[in-house]
């Protein structure tokens, strides 16, 4: 049992589980009657999301810094009790469930995903390939 770190919308893996949308937004232009059918997510959780004022960091970073500077403000957003209880819940699920988190992002380095990853990786989760 494991957590996979994935694109939304990207077809799902054999024993994926469960499709936890961590975006702020829903998918545009799809009835949320086929967010699950068309792979986008299962569930949509926007705690884990970036805020609007984060996003915009992330988005016009074109620099290493001004992607660590993205990063550290995601962090700092997620160190917040409520996202901190989000992050060690998922850990522990993922000791024996298997679901995916993720975003639409097409580049997982250029994506919360990739610092969410990390953050699961610390609370102790069991992260998929």
């Amino acid at each position: 049992m494991a957590v996979r770190i994935v694109r939304l919308g990207s077809p799902r893996a054999a024993d994926e589980g469960l499709r936890i949308g961590t975006v702020r937004r829903p998918p545009r232009g799809v009835p949320k009657s086929a967010f699950a059918t068309q792979d986008w997510y299962d569930v949509w959780y926007p705690n884990l999301a970036p805020s609007a004022e984060t996003v915009k960091l992330g988005q016009e970073a074109q620099t290493p810094e001004q992607w660590r500077a993205f990063a550290r403000a995601y962090k700092a957003e997620m160190e917040r009790p409520e996202n901190a209880h989000s992050l060690a819940l998922l850990a522990a699920l993922s000791q024996r469930s298997a679901f995916s988190v993720g975003c639409y992002c097409e580049d997982e380095a250029r994506c919360h995903r990739s610092v969410l990853r990390e953050l699961l990786a610390r609370a102790g989760a069991v992260i998929a390939g």
